[in-house]
């Protein structure tokens, strides 16, 4: 097993992978015309509207404060960031989309970095999508769902900003981020808030599941099965490149 995972009990079992953050850096900054990393760790990669939280759960997820820049005007970040993580993984920040003072000149060659990202990743294991958990799916939320699916990936769903709604109200706004994306069955969706932290080790559990298969076997605590310890979990599906 990797000296940097380590085992979490929630469930009432041993059985929730999370990753000890020894090393993160900004490695990569690519631009429109910028060629791509040929990196050989396996990568995350994360989308977004603009102000949805997105430099915020990369930080939570990292137990850094400004790792990654969190910006006061929507729709600044143009790049792809990678973000080397222990020298084992990259978390990749992918352009906000849906802000409405960008150029869609602009928007476009956005769409085309990503694209380009997408389909030129060798290591790409799993795309995020991160939606606000109060508010219904926008149109460019739906867009951005359908066009991920469209490229070949199945994206897991972080509803963010969970610490702005009450707790009885999120089975309620979980099932409305469903419905609204219409989002293909079995599709995993996490909370999330960056406030707390709540939904962080669930976040890892599932990065550690896709990147780290086999240490995420071996995590599972001895003596029951794969499908007895997922029981106590929320359901998951098998998220990644189809």
């Amino acid at each position: 097993m990797r000296t940097n995972l380590e085992r979490k009990n929630m469930y009432g079992r041993e059985n929730i992978m999370t990753m000890i953050i020894k090393s993160a850096e900004l490695e990569t900054v690519c631009g429109i015309t910028s060629r791509l990393p040929d990196n050989h760790l396996p990568e995350v990669a994360f989308a977004g509207k603009s102000n949805v939280g997105k430099s915020s759960l990369i930080n939570g997820l990292l137990n850094r404060k400004a790792l990654a820049r969190t910006s006061a005007q929507p729709g600044k970040t143009q790049t792809i960031n990678f973000y080397n993580i222990n020298r084992e993984l990259y978390f990749v920040d992918l352009p906000g989309y849906g802000f409405a003072k960008v150029p869609k000149t602009e928007k476009e060659k956005w769409g085309t970095m990503i694209e380009r990202y997408l389909h030129g990743s060798k290591q790409l294991c799993a795309v995020f999508l991160l939606v606000d958990i109060r508010h219904e799916p926008g149109q460019n939320d739906i867009m951005m769902y359908d066009w991920i699916c469209h490229q070949g990936y199945d994206p897991i769903i972080i509803a963010t900003k969970l610490d702005k709604i009450k707790r009885s109200q999120v089975p309620k706004h979980l099932k409305m981020l469903r419905q609204g994306l219409g989002v293909k069955q079995g599709t995993l969706l996490l909370p999330f808030s960056a406030l707390t932290r709540q939904g962080r080790d669930e976040i890892w559990d599932v990065i550690v599941s896709l990147c780290f298969p086999k240490e995420e076997e071996e995590g599972i605590s001895g003596g029951e099965s794969r499908e007895e310890a997922e029981a106590e979990q929320p359901e998951k599906s098998g998220p990644g490149k189809v």
